[in-house]
């Protein structure tokens, strides 16, 4: 029998026994669980790059995998919780938009609201709810657990604006959605999208005052230190500087305009 599979994500760090206590409370309920860290780097209350993390990591897991997600800068709140069964697996959240690609690339087929007390703590802290809330549905639902036993069924639910590009005459406009730690500058700018704007075209790509002639196939194309565009893993056209830092070669974050122009 295959062992279930339990991916967290999270802002929580690791300096701190906050990751710890999700997988101690994941593997009391669901002990033949495999536990897999995404990542617990997510900036503190980061809705959008958790989104964006999360869409870029879930397909590289076996189905039925379950994801443990907790960015949750409304914890303790109002704010609900869900859990949603989408693309062949489940994720646990708080009901903030930290599913929104994900949900956006897959309609789910299930989501509930997390209220039956069965499938929680006793008691729930009312700032550490990862613990006591979304780390126990995450568990029941590795167990076997059918989703719908979990809670309420939901037919809305919390999203938010991730930027899309946009085609404007003989310009294609993103703009960076995303900075990862080599200072590679993500933007929202699909392959797709750029194909169906200047497939077999001569472009510029202009991003802050650099002007980019060609995407290249990977950083080696190039020699070091110079301003490069291509598409990265996840097929988003990436703005970057080989042997050096995009982010600090050119002083932007997240926001900053790329625009694709036709020659």
């Amino acid at each position: 029998m295959t062992r279930p599979i339990i991916a967290l994500l999270t802002d929580f760090g690791t300096q701190d026994h906050y990751v710890g206590a999700l997988r101690g409370v994941a593997l009391s309920i669901c002990p033949d669980a495999t536990l897999v860290d995404i990542t617990h780097e997510i900036p503190p209350q980061d809705v959008l790059t958790g989104a964006l993390e999360l869409a870029s990591a879930f397909r590289s897991f076996p189905e039925q995998t379950v994801f443990l997600c907790v960015v949750d800068p409304g914890v303790g709140s109002t704010r609900r919780a869900i859990a949603a069964a989408a693309g062949g697996y489940r994720f646990v959240a708080p009901d903030n938009g930290l599913l929104t690609i994900v949900l956006r690339q897959h309609p789910p087929t299930c989501v509930v609201e997390l209220t039956d007390p069965r499938f929680a703590h006793s008691t729930i802290s009312r700032t550490f709810e990862g613990r006591d809330r979304f780390a126990p549905a995450a568990a029941w639902l590795a167990s076997g657990t059918d989703i719908r036993a979990l809670g309420r069924l939901l037919t809305a639910w919390t999203t938010i604006d991730v930027p899309a590009p946009r085609i404007d005459a003989d310009e294609l406009i993103g703009e960076v959605l995303h900075v990862d730690r080599f200072g590679n500058l993500v933007t929202n700018i699909d392959r797709a999208t750029f194909d169906r704007f200047g497939a077999g075209s001569a472009i510029e790509i202009a991003v802050a005052g650099q002007t980019v002639t060609k995407v290249v196939t990977t950083y080696s194309d190039a020699r070091a230190g110079t301003v490069i565009a291509l598409f990265g893993s996840g097929d988003y056209l990436e703005i970057a500087v080989p042997g050096g830092s995009a982010k600090r070669r050119l002083g932007l974050s997240r926001g900053a305009p790329v625009i694709v122009a036709l020659c």
